[in-house]
């Protein structure tokens, strides 16, 4: 029964990290990812 626990467990992070990089890479978070990285090089401008 731990085995199936931790299949149950890997499926769901996986799942999780799956949506998680969908979101991360769609147009508008990334947009809004890298001007929080150009004004952080920009010294915070």
């Amino acid at each position: 029964m731990v085995t199936s626990e931790y299949a149950v467990g890997i499926i769901a992070a996986v799942a999780f990290a799956a949506v998680l990089y969908k979101v991360v890479t769609s147009g508008q978070v990334q947009t809004e990812l890298q001007d929080i990285v150009k004004r952080a090089l920009d010294g915070g401008a």
